[in-house]
């Protein structure tokens, strides 16, 4: 009995593939929730993460006041808080801000008629630097900076009289000179000794210390 053959003939579908495109989010405060700091000793790298929290441990065996308001910072957040400080402190164009994969934010406003609304994108900048609580900062946050790689902190340290404190090497000192907050120049010193290096470009940025100064 002869077999009955069909010859099929190959069909290609041609329909174009959707590709679904989420529309860029405008500038603003309500950026600033997102992608969080730790303020954990325990989210920094080794060994600055054992410097730190020795150093801290002397600081309050003597009696001082430590606060941590940031160590790990998420790339994307260093991304969201240099460039606001760029548009509302260092004219740049919120046009021409490069992008960053994952973060996908709108800098440059557009008005009803959509033309660039340079006003507009000023003040949402402005609005994340006044979120991020950087007023008084007086230089940009960095983009690579030390943070993101869990080899720095911002703490504010005070105390109220004389400090006596323990150095790495167990020599103790007494601190009797002021101010008597992190600025403390005989502090940095003992900080140093712990490896944990007071920020290098002054009081620009207060509260930063890391592994290296920067």
């Amino acid at each position: 009995m002869a077999t009955a053959q069909a010859t099929l003939t190959p069909i290609t579908d041609t329909t174009p593939a959707v590709v679904d495109i989420p529309a860029k989010e405008p500038s603003g405060a309500q950026w600033v929730p997102r992608y969080p700091t730790s303020k954990a000793i325990s989210a920094c790298s080794e060994p600055f993460a054992q410097n730190l929290g020795a150093f801290i441990a002397a600081l309050k065996a003597a009696g001082a006041s430590v606060n941590i308001s940031a160590t790990y910072r998420p790339p994307e957040r260093a991304y969201l808080m240099h460039w606001c400080y760029m548009i509302s402190n260092e004219e740049q164009d919120p046009r021409t801000v490069p992008e960053k994969a994952g973060v996908n934010i709108l800098w440059d406003h557009r008005d009803a008629n959509g033309s660039y609304d340079k006003p507009s994108s000023i003040q949402a900048a402005r609005a994340m630097l006044n979120a991020y609580g950087m007023q008084n900062l007086q230089t940009p946050p960095a983009l690579n900076t030390r943070h993101t790689l869990g080899l720095a902190v911002d703490m504010s340290i005070t105390w109220g009289s004389d400090l006596t404190i323990q150095k790495a090497d167990a020599s103790t000192v007494t601190i009797t000179s002021t101010p008597r907050s992190g600025m403390n120049s005989d502090l940095r010193e003992v900080g140093a000794s712990y490896g944990v290096v007071k920020f290098v470009g002054g009081a620009a940025d207060k509260p930063h210390w890391s592994d290296n100064g920067h």
